[in-house]
């Protein structure tokens, strides 16, 4: 019944390594609990343009719960945010994003993500980005997908770069009252068309569409323009 409600709950990307599930109440709690106990970042750095790892404990769970409770109410063909729960053999190392606004139009998305401090520099960053990069351009169509990282976070800047995206400019931002440089990244269909992967599936997608694309049939404007999609449980 769940899942009917809410057909988020079903939907899940499966890569050689990795699964990541939509993140629900209890994913959700696990995921705050990990930035609790293991941290996400060194304490003299800050990755994010909103400080919420500054929070302590309970309140950084608190305000956590309270962002995917947000998140899953405002979601709508106009702007979406689909959070996945990483989980590394069994293991829930952290969490990917994939959000768009007026997708149906636009074809265009952007991504986020944090990890524990524990599982670092393992690899699971670029695979996990891999994986709803899948989503986005072999399930749902897309023809660009955006991020953005600052500066001197080498990290995150060498899972962007190692994955074909190209640079798109940059910004300056106040980062806890600094003014620090932003760059920000764009990958196109072509880009990912050469580095397309045949090990990566994405199940449970076909009853999220309508809430996705904004039409009965779950297909957006122009679809028999769009390239042809990959069912919920293909492998492509």
């Amino acid at each position: 019944m769940v899942l009917q409600s809410w057909p988020f709950f079903g939907l899940s990307i499966t890569t050689p390594r990795l699964e990541l599930r939509y993140v629900d109440d209890d994913l959700a709690d696990g995921l705050m609990q990990l930035a609790a106990r293991d941290g996400v970042h060194a304490p003299d750095f800050m990755p994010f343009t909103v400080p919420w790892t500054r929070f302590e404990p309970p309140h950084l769970q608190r305000q956590g719960m309270q962002h995917y409770w947000r998140g899953r109410a405002a979601l709508a063909p106009e702007r979406w945010t689909l959070p996945f729960a990483v989980f590394d053999d069994g293991t829930l190392v952290g969490v990917q994003d994939l959000a768009a606004e007026h997708f149906s139009v636009t074809r265009s998305v952007t991504t986020g993500s944090w990890l524990g401090r524990s599982h670092q520099g393992r690899g699971i960053g670029k695979e996990m980005r891999a994986a709803v990069l899948h989503l986005a351009f072999a399930a749902l169509g897309a023809e660009v997908a955006h991020t953005s990282a600052f500066a001197d976070n080498g990290p995150s800047q060498g899972v962007t770069r190692s994955l074909g995206y190209r640079e798109n400019g940059w910004q300056v931002d106040d980062r806890e009252g600094a003014a620090v440089r932003h760059d920000r990244f764009v990958m196109e269909r072509a880009d990912w068309e050469r580095r397309r992967r045949d090990d990566i599936s994405v199940e449970g997608l076909e009853p999220c569409l309508p809430m996705l694309l904004g039409t009965g049939t779950g297909m957006g404007p122009g679809e028999a323009d769009q390239p042809p999609r990959d069912t919920t449980t293909s492998s492509v």
